[in-house]
């Protein structure tokens, strides 16, 4: 296809096929569009330092009336999280990660804020928490981005947590639920639960209970659950099909951190779901969500034997 920067044009023709393209959507982010002093207009790469008076949305052109490709066409297993949220404008948007640190809540926080969101890393670690804001922050300075502390192995810090965003008076679109341990050793929490239980599953489900509230003020609102494909290998039922709280919070004789990981992300998708048919006639939805087999990230760290095989997987895997 043929363009004529001479007239700076956005729109063109293909001289035989006659197929017409056309700029859509808003600036790829680190963009942001200015205007002279003669009153032209130019724009300005904040990333790689550069201005030119050429739209960059020029290489990202479609054409008119095409026929709108399905879901598995359009994004595969190479796509990233910024290409998903091309064109996407989040100004005004408030969301909140938990966390977002490192690995899949890092790279949701950096794109969510790279597109104009408001995002608070909800991070247990609060040096951490920082530092990610700080690497988001030398990607855009004019990032939106913020930490604040939050340890869902607590009770009473996932409280203190939801009364500090409140204290805030900010609506909230998106709550990203997706902190998680993996493999860890049976330990109780300050609440006298069982770890990955507490973290991976009745923390968020307590989070999500106190700030529903600003969820359903802010409508249309979501909420997305980290689950996983490894849901599928355990029950949460005895014998008589009824539900056995001994197998959620297990003792240190009945655990194997797999189940316990594997149980975790059960109740997750049964949280997710019955919380989208409470919620959703109030203009707030749940999904849960499966990130892909083997993401190379850090939530094998707590074992070296997982430790070994991912990094053994680690070719075969997706990366951040």
């Amino acid at each position: 296809f043929t363009c004529s920067h001479l007239e700076e044009k956005t729109q063109w023709e293909h001289p035989k096929s006659g197929k017409r393209k056309r700029v859509a959507g808003g600036l790829p982010y680190g963009w942001e569009q200015e205007t002279d002093e003669n009153g032209q207009v130019y724009f300005v790469d904040h990333i790689n330092k550069r201005t030119t008076y050429l739209d960059p949305r020029l290489a990202f052109t479609v054409e008119d009336n095409p026929v709108k490709p399905t879901t598995r066409q359009k994004y595969d297993g190479n796509s990233t999280a910024m290409e998903i949220l091309q064109g996407r404008d989040l100004s005004g948007k408030v969301v909140i990660i938990t966390g977002a640190n490192s690995g899949i809540g890092f790279e949701t926080a950096k794109s969510l804020a790279l597109h104009g969101a408001y995002v608070i890393l909800a991070c247990r670690n609060a040096s951490r928490g920082n530092d990610a804001v700080q690497r988001i922050l030398v990607e855009w300075h004019k990032a939106k981005v913020e930490a604040m502390t939050l340890d869902l192995a607590s009770l009473q810090s996932v409280q203190h947590f939801a009364e500090a965003f409140k204290s805030k008076n900010m609506p909230l679109h998106i709550l990203v639920c997706n902190a998680a341990v993996f493999g860890a050793p049976w330990c109780l929490t300050e609440d006298d639960l069982e770890t990955t239980f507490q973290v991976n599953h009745l923390g968020h489900f307590y989070l999500v209970q106190l700030l529903e509230d600003v969820l359903r003020r802010s409508s249309p609102a979501r909420v997305v659950v980290v689950s996983s494909e490894s849901h599928r290998f355990t029950d949460i039922k005895d014998s008589s099909g009824k539900l056995d709280f001994s197998l959620l919070s297990p003792s240190r004789k009945e655990y194997w951190a797999m189940l316990a990981y594997n149980r975790s992300k059960l109740c997750n998708i049964l949280f997710s779901n019955e919380l989208n048919r409470r919620l959703s006639p109030h203009g707030v939805t749940s999904n849960s969500v499966h990130p892909g087999n083997m993401i190379y990230s850090s939530i094998h760290r707590n074992w070296w034997v997982y430790t070994l095989l991912f990094t053994l997987a680690r070719p075969f895997t997706k990366s951040m």
